[in-house]
This record gives C-alpha cells, sequence and structure tokens, in this order.
C-alpha cells in the first residue's frame, strides 16, 4: 500500500469514525464502525481495490448519518467512492435516518438498482451483506431465535432479502465470496426453517 493509498484510508476510517460514532449495532452495544471495518477487509479479501474499500468503509453514512449527504462524499472521496455509495444506499426519496420509507418498498427499489450496479458497487454490497448475515447467524447460535427480533422484517422475508440480494449481485462476484455468501445463506435457510 503506496503512502497515498494510507492516507486515503485512514481519512476514510476518521470519515466514518467522526460520523458513525455514537452508533452501534442493531440491538447490541457493539460499535457500528466494526461493521464498516469488516465490510472494508471483505472487499480487500475479495480482490477489491482501494475505491471499494474506501467505499465499504462509508457504504452507510449517507443512509445512517444525518450530517452526511453524497454530494460531501463526493467533495472529500472522489466520484468513483461517491457512485458506490449511492449505489449501497437503502433508502428512498425524501427518506431520512430517521424517517425511512416502508422496509420491504426500500428492499425491492435496492434490489432493482443493485442488478444496474456497477461491479464495484455490487462487490461492496455483497461484501456488507455477507457480514451482516455472519453476524446475525453467529447471534443466532448464542442467543437463539430472540436474535431475530430486533429487526422489522419477519425472518422470511430477511432470508428473502438476503437471497434476492445474492441473485442481484450476479454471477461476476468472486467465487470465494460468491461462495461464502452462498453458504451463509442456506445456513440462514436452515436456521430460519428451524425456528418456523
Amino acid at each position: 500500500m503506496t503512502p497515498e493509498e494510507q492516507l486515503r484510508l485512514s481519512e476514510a476510517l476518521a470519515f466514518a469514525l467522526e460520523h458513525h460514532a455514537d452508533q452501534t449495532r442493531k440491538g447490541k452495544p457493539v460499535p457500528y464502525v466494526a461493521h464498516l471495518l469488516q465490510v472494508a477487509g471483505l472487499v480487500f479479501e475479495h480482490g477489491g481495490g482501494m475505491d471499494e474499500a474506501v467505499a465499504g468503509l462509508l457504504h452507510d453514512t449517507v443512509e445512517d448519518c444525518e450530517t452526511v449527504d453524497l454530494d460531501a462524499v463526493r467533495h472529500r472521496f472522489g466520484p468513483v467512492v461517491a457512485g458506490i455509495v449511492d449505489s449501497c444506499t437503502d433508502t428512498l426519496e425524501g427518506d431520512t435516518p430517521e424517517k425511512k420509507s416502508p422496509w420491504k418498498e426500500r428492499k425491492l427499489a435496492y434490489i432493482e438498482h443493485l442488478r444496474e450496479a456497477s461491479k464495484p458497487a455490487r462487490l461492496v454490497s455483497a461484501c456488507d451483506k455477507l457480514h451482516n448475515l455472519s453476524d446475525i447467524l453467529a447471534d443466532l447460535r448464542l442467543t437463539g431465535p430472540e436474535t431475530l427480533e430486533r429487526f422489522s422484517a419477519e425472518p422470511r422475508q430477511l432470508l428473502w432479502y438476503f437471497e434476492a440480494v445474492r441473485e442481484a449481485a450476479g454471477p461476476d462476484l468472486p467465487d470465494s465470496l460468491r461462495s461464502q455468501l452462498d453458504h451463509a445463506i442456506a445456513d440462514f435457510r436452515q436456521q430460519v426453517e428451524a425456528f418456523a
């Protein structure tokens, strides 16, 4: 990694820390930035470059932080990163971090958008969903079905969503990422069916 790349990555991490500082993972005391670090790490592990890793750190800033919009990301990190962040943002026009459109409506729009998104954006999205799903599965093993109570969607809706995102991300994901995602989805399907 060049000194310029190190600086860019550290600036993105500082930006993410600043804007997600007081946030935690849904239903647990884990700092939200842990998820962002995991996504950026998965991006690197699956062949992504610096733009994709930076976008991995920033992929939820527009969606979840009142103080950040896409122009701020574009101005600070460039149009490529902003485009990936935009593709990974799960909101509709008029949504705010505090007041979002209904879950199913947002997810359907996200899936349709993902089908047309760039390959780098689909990579970041798949890494995001892999970490989210891995986190859910780990919690299911520890605490059982009450883990799923922290979500607004029913377990079968969550399963549908992960399967639909996997399909929309397309066949050109790296083999290792596709395999991990498919395995996690199959594991989650088993869990959902066991709890039904």
